[in-house]
């Protein structure tokens, strides 16, 4: 989606994705180590954020949408802790490279010609011996219709994926179903893969 269909979609009272953190993250975060520096990709109301700053780490989120990165400000003053919040197109701008311990990115869904860049400038942008968590839809997503883009364009594919983190260190993989309760917009049984790499 672009930025004012984002801008659009986060302007509701609600939190569309709810306040609570990815179940994915919250398992995966005794990966990150304590008091990292975490930039949190595709990030939204800024949910995986703040929960990330209540864990004690130095936390910036980027998304396109300006509405989301205010609402994500607020949901961090509400926690009372501080986030960074930066606006961006990550699939046309870089983010500079090698400034974070750990990288994050959950449901960040963009047509299929951008994903390879994406998925660089998250990766990029961690330290060597830093770490990269992302949990996305897979393409069988559309067969359950609990969330997440309706285009398989706007989806993942396990081999695409893996081919863009063979040369790193793959602690976690994972392709398969799982439960997702997220707001208003991920309800139940999905199909997701999930990575964890050290770079």
């Amino acid at each position: 989606m672009s930025k004012d269909q984002w801008d659009r979609s986060f302007s509701a009272d609600e939190f569309v994705y709810g306040e609570s953190e990815n179940i994915f993250i919250h398992n995966m975060s005794p990966f990150i180590p304590a008091q990292s520096i975490v930039g949190c990709f595709a990030e939204g109301e800024g949910r995986n954020a703040v929960f990330l700053a209540k864990e004690g780490h130095d936390v910036t989120a980027y998304d396109q949408s300006s509405v989301g990165l205010e609402k994500a400000e607020e949901l961090a003053h509400k926690h009372n802790v501080n986030i960074e919040t930066v606006a961006m197109d990550l699939t046309k701008e870089h983010v500079s490279n090698n400034q974070y311990d750990a990288a994050i990115m959950v449901f960040g869904h963009v047509p299929k010609q951008d994903q390879p860049f994406f998925m660089e400038n998250i990766i990029d942008s961690v330290k060597p011996g830093g770490h990269v968590l992302f949990e996305v839809y897979s393409e069988a997503q559309l067969d359950y219709q609990t969330g997440g883009p309706p285009s398989v364009d706007l989806l993942y594919h396990p081999e695409t994926v893996l081919s863009w983190v063979n040369q790193y260190k793959c602690l976690h993989f994972y392709y398969g179903e799982a439960e997702r309760h997220e707001g208003k917009r991920h309800h139940g049984r999905c199909h997701v893969i999930q990575v964890v790499i050290k770079k």
